[in-house]
């Protein structure tokens, strides 16, 4: 795992290397093991190195021997050991055992077409001399990180934005759309950045630069295919054949010369990935790492500990259970993490994870995760919400919308793990209209607060439809079935831009590698091709993942209330946040650059400090964005 840099077309630039050189440093955290430069008259590639395979010959920028060729690569390639064998047999050497040199020689072997040979998670930069030509890529569910923007007809791109910002062109305009679509959806989905002239490249794309005319092209090289489904295979060899996909996923990112270890909830996937790891690495101990607070309702320790209890029943014993527990006051925290995202972002778990990555790698520099699962196999609560709606739907909309708005309004709002407000959430997607309902469903900022809360900075975005990030996915979506393809587009938006991010950044920025088999390519093409009802089936969800493994989804697990990886930002807004928190809000350059009605965000506060609402999520978003503007500003 590493961090990746570069600029092309530098033009003879006498200070490229040195800008390279900051770049590379500034995303240093992401892999200390070694860093390199690669520089000609062109182009300047950088790399930050964690080592994890070939732990003495894996340094990076590769060179391939007849200097045609330059690599670069953040990630890991699950089925390199496979390629190597076979590119060999094709008569190409190899200069290291590291599995990102194959890259280099599947593209040598099959032009752009190689990038669908390759199983892991990356994002790299292959520069082809003869060609004059760079091309950037990512890996097909974007769990590796790349930015980029043009300047004049440079091309700069890095991993992080750390690494962009270190450029001294970077372009610091903000995207006021963008802005509001995070301040919906907590996050900002891709191709989009907070800037308006900085841009994410999507999952499963590559892109390419050419030195002569500066001209960028981007392609998708691989997308999710629902189309197909085994109609034909029964739900008992579906569920054998998935177990032997995920045992194998798994088994693949074991591969590792360097201490792994597993991340543990109290819940299904982390269950089941830490079970079959256990019972791989047998005799041998397997490191499992749990996070707590001392607020109940959100510490999952407990639960963690049966299933640590349950898979060492089944395993022969050999789990070492390690457990941290989230301190509620320590606001520092915040201030530590939010800058390795580099734009506003406000999925108040990386909190956690942050800490627990932290913990992790005081012992192991691999971990795995469950991450993927809830998208893939219909995991999420609000998949079930939406076949509800369905129910509804045929209802005409101005009934819907004032029936069901009328019993929202009625119910009191005690947060969104209370049964109430769970229902509330559920009346106004059934009061929405069917197009923006699942949008709606998620929305924390819908338009209505929007008009209120926005000042004259933000005033043009209130032209700027959020919703538009989910439906102008729709032509691209292939499912049939109206709640799978919600899945589909939780693939192209939710899983690479929230999930994804705060697995990568919160777990990078302590170089610890997050590795998830539930995104292996053969599960997730597999699950696609799976009837929905093996998926959701009634009221359950995850049908067939847990019908896979019985020994580690007992029935006491599979009827656990589903929880996530939650936060009880609320509560620490009322009570060891607040002070700080208040602080940061209304001292803030939200109001003094006129980002928000002061007015209104102090109604919002009060009656959150009051209890008679929880309005907390936008509360917290609004924390993040005034400490993304205030190092904006102090950028200078």
């Amino acid at each position: 795992m590493c961090a990746i840099s570069g600029i092309a077309n530098i033009r003879q630039d006498r200070n490229a290397v040195a800008i390279a050189e900051a770049m590379n440093l500034a995303q240093q955290h992401r892999g200390h093991d070694d860093s390199g430069i690669f520089a000609n008259d062109d182009v300047v590639i950088g790399h930050s190195r964690l080592a994890i395979i070939d732990l003495e010959r894996g340094k990076q920028p590769f060179v391939a021997d007849d200097g045609d060729l330059v690599l670069a690569v953040n990630g890991e390639i699950y089925n390199f050991k496979e390629l190597r064998s076979e590119l060999e047999a094709k008569g190409h050497h190899f200069q290291t055992n590291s599995d990102s040199e194959c890259i280099l020689h599947l593209y040598e072997e099959y032009n752009e077409d190689f990038a669908s040979y390759l199983d892991g998670m990356f994002a790299f930069v292959i520069y082809d001399v003869p060609k004059r030509r760079l091309l950037l890529g990512r890996d097909r569910l974007g769990q590796k990180p790349l930015l980029y923007f043009m300047d004049g007809e440079t091309l700069v791109f890095a991993s992080e934005f750390s690494g962009l910002m270190a450029h001294p062109a970077f372009p610091e305009q903000l995207d006021e759309n963008a802005i509001s679509d995070y301040l919906s959806l907590q996050y900002i989905p891709s191709p989009d950045t907070a800037f308006r002239q900085v841009r994410k490249l999507p999952p499963g794309h590559l892109l390419s630069f050419n030195l002569d005319s500066a001209n960028v092209s981007i392609r998708c090289y691989w997308q999710l295919d629902y189309s197909i489904k085994n109609t034909g295979m029964s739900l008992g060899a579906a569920t054998q054949e998935l177990r032997r996909l995920v045992e194998k996923a798994v088994e693949k990112r074991l591969v590792s010369d360097v201490p792994l270890g597993t991340f543990l909830s109290g819940g299904v996937d982390s269950c089941i990935v830490t079970g079959i790891t256990a019972k791989l690495l047998y005799p041998k101990p397997c490191d499992v790492f749990t996070a707590g607070f001392g607020n109940a309702a959100y510490d999952e320790r407990s639960a963690a500990q049966r299933s640590a209890e349950i898979i060492n029943s089944v395993c022969g014993g050999n789990l070492r259970c390690h457990e941290k527990e989230i301190k509620s006051d320590d606001f520092e925290l915040v201030l530590k993490l939010l800058p390795h995202f580099g734009e506003p972002f406000a999925d108040a778990s990386a909190l956690p994870l942050f800490l627990l990555s932290e913990f992790a790698k005081s012992k192991i520099s691999v971990a795995l995760s469950g991450d993927g699962a809830d998208e893939v196999f219909a995991g999420y609560e609000r998949y079930l919400a939406m076949r509800y709606a369905e129910m509804v739907y045929w209802l005409p909309k101005t009934l819907r919308k004032v029936l069901f708005s009328t019993i929202a309004g009625l119910l009191p709002d005690n947060g969104e793990r209370s049964k109430s407000g769970r229902l509330k959430r559920l009346m106004r997607l059934f009061a929405s209209p069917e197009k923006s309902g699942y949008f709606n469903l998620l929305d924390r900022c819908p338009v209505s607060l929007k008009k209120e809360l926005f000042g004259p900075a933000m005033e043009t975005a209130l032209k700027h439809d959020s919703s538009e990030c989910f439906t102008s996915l729709d032509w691209e979506l292939i499912s049939t079935d109206k709640v799978e393809k919600l899945g589909e587009l939780d693939l192209k938006t939710y899983l690479p831009g929230d999930i994804l991010v705060k697995a990568d950044i919160s777990s990078m920025a302590h170089a610890l590698e997050l590795r998830s088999p539930f995104l292996d390519t053969e599960v997730v093409e597999f699950a696609a091709r799976l009837p929905m009802k093996y998926k959701l089936h009634g009221k359950e969800r995850k049908k067939i993942l847990k019908m896979a493994f019985p020994e580690f989804i007992t029935p006491e697990l599979s009827a656990r209330p589903k929880r996530g990886f939650g936060v009880p930002v609320a509560a620490w807004l009322r009570e060891s946040w607040k002070a700080p928190a208040q602080e940061k809000l209304f001292s803030s350059k939200l109001i003094s650059e006129k980002f928000v009605n002061p007015t209104t965000l102090k109604r919002l506060w009060d009656l959150h400090q009051s209890g008679e609402a929880d309005h907390s999520y936008i509360l917290w978003e609004l924390i993040v964005l005034d400490l993304f503007l205030e190092r904006l500003a102090a950028r200078g």
